[in-house]
């Protein structure tokens, strides 16, 4: 029998007592003990803040981002280890294939994310703000990582994916973390924590593990500590209220079950295709991970003339769903991830089978595939009917974390989405619906009370990744019972373990301190063109003030003719009367233009090529006679990864554009983005 190791202050350690038994859940058998009897979790909290804390926060978020991808690479070569333990946990190939490459996908998304983020150990958040006539008094925000743990209390049905969609985007952040996974499937999560580990890819401090009890920890929790939460409402609320984590205002994030719906349009018929999308959808998450999903369908929402087409078409697929062993080839649903999830969801089932019926499903009437139901943790799908919603409201208040769900007769769309209102808070709701209108009125008012809203229709129903599928770059969470918190979301899951700071100051300064040019700050000249200068050897700041060239009406019509725009703006003097130009007005287009040949040096050299425009704006009239220059300033640098041994050793720089008028006033203004070769090609 395997005795789980815990990992911490750098070192693997079991737990001082026997620990807590955990069951093979297709079997039976006791697979391993967990414990974490003799940890001191105090110490483990410091070890993270002293020793994970600044190894991460030295790396710059391109480094940061680079060392998930290598860690997610590494993953990925031992999937197949991972499936064979995640076999015990209940799931079926594709349950494990949403835990472990749904988790080390969220590594690979949140190392691309890196690109969004300047090659700083720091980021700056939005746009500068003028605080002065003059603009020599600015301010800005700038976000720092928090100097604390992020410590992570996971659930039970996703031992993978539940831990890497959280600390993908700790390490991104440069903060470390403690894990402490449900102690039921918490073997699956330490083989992979193992592999993490072993590979050395992440620096010291930056991931402990906790794999029995963390009952204490958060005793020692500091005000720049994060604390994440996933499992029931009952036990966030617990730990939420913990008096430590308000006398330090710890930022506490809750992820909780939550009673989600799949919701069918008034507009759907048996005969369209929308109406197998919505079958097929519904079937799926009651029989994916046994339906012990915090995204599966608990309500099932139809139309009143549609709710036996809807109970006769359901009836059918689940018919031909195979409950057993997840090994065998044709088995479609495993177990319950363990004896006591299965006496807990009974318990529901007899709970919710007082105020309505069961329909669909039979706890001792079905067949296991491979195994013997009497030592797994099996069942069979679970639906019930429940003609009045409105007034027997159990089916709103009550889940059963297993594969049950409730079907329910609506009469119009405000009803629905009253009714989807009832579970009070949900981490997702779907609509299946081919009329746009009902998409948007379903999804307008029930958003509220809905952390992501799924429309399906037959347009996208083919890509579409499903209603109980959270994506790394939109946020994870929901309101009231699902927990009023946020999980991934890209940009925003990662600001969440960051300290976002006003600045204020002098654009120089701001400069100086963001290392990104602020317009108005002092710039630096050089007598070599930027252009000449490889990516090591430009300046932030730096800033070539070119020549100036007059505008002309051959200049406007000579760009429209090339451009094909003759907007009457460019190109019809009468037609200006009722307008705001006093006359005609060069092209917008041509102003950025003409900029680029004014500060373009045509030689070959370090650049390469131009990579992009970001920020274009035009700010006033450009009119025949006007003379205009360009103050062409070095803004930001970005080292770039080399994608083989081949490749050049380039990076990316950001230049400010500022072209103004003979008043000095600016007139168009952008960033342009240009590859530069770096002067060491190691």
């Amino acid at each position: 029998m395997n005795k789980l190791q815990n990992y911490a202050l750098g070192q693997w350690v079991a737990g001082a007592d026997k620990g807590q038994e955990l069951f093979n859940a297709i079997t039976g058998e006791v697979v391993a003990t967990a414990s974490s009897k003799g940890l001191d979790f105090a110490k483990m909290c410091e070890y993270a803040r002293t020793v994970g804390g600044p190894r991460l926060r030295r790396l710059t978020f391109q480094q940061r981002g680079l060392m998930l991808k290598a860690l997610a690479l590494h993953l990925q070569s031992k999937k197949e280890d991972f499936y064979k333990i995640s076999w015990a946990t209940g799931a079926t190939r594709v349950d494990s294939w949403v835990d472990i490459e749904g988790g080390i996908g969220n590594l690979f998304t949140y190392a691309s994310l890196r690109r969004q983020f300047p090659d700083e150990t720091f980021c700056y958040d939005g746009d500068v703000v003028r605080l002065s006539k003059n603009n020599t008094f600015i301010g800005h925000h700038i976000c720092v990582p928090k100097e604390g743990v992020a410590i992570h209390i996971n659930a039970f049905n996703f031992p993978v994916w539940g831990m890497l969609e959280k600390v993908a985007v700790n390490w991104l952040a440069g903060v470390p973390a403690i894990v402490k996974p449900a102690a039921l499937t918490s073997f699956l999560t330490e083989a992979v924590v193992q592999e993490i580990i072993a590979s050395k890819i992440l620096p010291e401090g930056a991931l402990q593990l906790i794999c029995g009890s963390a009952n204490g920890i958060l005793d020692h929790v500091e005000s720049q500590d994060i604390i994440t939460f996933t499992g029931s409402a009952s036990t966030g609320k617990m730990l939420k209220a913990h008096p430590r984590l308000l006398q330090e205002a710890v930022h506490f994030n809750m992820e909780a079950d939550s009673l989600n719906c799949c919701v069918l349009g008034t507009d759907v018929t048996p005969a369209m295709p929308e109406f197998d999308i919505f079958i097929k959808e519904v079937a799926r998450e009651i029989t994916t991970k046994a339906g012990q999903k915090c995204t599966a369908v608990r309500r099932i929402i139809v139309p009143e003339n549609m709710v036996e087409d809807v109970q006769i078409a359901l009836g059918k697929r689940l018919a031909q769903n195979v409950i057993g062993d997840p090994n065998l080839e044709g088995v479609r649903m495993g177990s319950l991830a363990g004896l006591s999830q299965l006496i807990e969801v009974k318990e529901k089932v007899e709970l919710l089978s007082k105020t309505q019926k069961i329909i669909i499903g039979n706890f001792e009437n079905f067949e296991v595939k491979g195994a013997d139901k009497n030592k797994g943790a099996f069942m069979p799908p679970i639906i019930f009917y429940n003609d009045k919603p409105f007034t027997n409201t159990d089916c709103h208040n009550v889940e059963a974390f297993g594969p049950v769900s409730t079907l329910m007769p609506y009469k119009t769309i405000e009803d629905a989405i009253e009714l989807s209102k009832m579970g009070k808070g949900s981490l997702v709701s779907s609509i299946i619906t081919a009329d746009n209108t009902i998409a948007r009125k379903y999804t307008i008012g029930a958003a509220c009370m809905h952390g992501r809203i799924l429309v399906l229709n037959a347009e996208c129903a083919k890509e579409s990744t499903g209603h109980g599928s959270p994506m790394p770059m939109l946020v994870h969470g929901g309101p009231g019972r699902a927990g009023g918190g946020e999980e991934m979301g890209g940009k925003r899951g990662v600001f969440h373990y960051l300290q976002r700071t006003a600045i204020q100051g002098s654009p120089t300064t701001i400069t100086a301190i963001l290392n990104q040019y602020q317009q108005g700050a002092k710039q630096i000249e050089k007598d070599i063109h930027p252009f000449k200068q490889y990516f090591e050897d430009l300046e932030i700041g730096e800033t070539l003030i070119t020549a100036k060239h007059t505008i002309t009406e051959a200049d406007v019509v000579n760009f429209a003719n090339v451009s094909g725009d003759h907007f009457y703006a460019h190109t019809d003097v009468t037609a200006l009367e009722g307008t705001i130009f006093t006359g005609r007005v060069a092209h917008g287009y041509y102003i950025l233009s003409k900029a680029a040949g004014l500060f373009v040096n045509a030689k070959k050299g370090p650049v390469l090529l131009n990579y992009g425009i970001d920020e274009c704006r035009f700010t006033k009239p450009v009119y025949m006679g006007s003379t205009i220059g360009v103050r062409f300033s070095c803004k930001e640098k970005i080292v770039q990864e080399k994608k083989n041994a081949e490749d050049i050793s380039k990076g990316i720089v950001k230049w400010l554009v500022d072209v103004y008028d003979e008043t000095g006033e600016t007139v168009a203004i952008a960033t342009i983005l240009t590859m530069v070769k770096l002067r060491n090609q190691d």
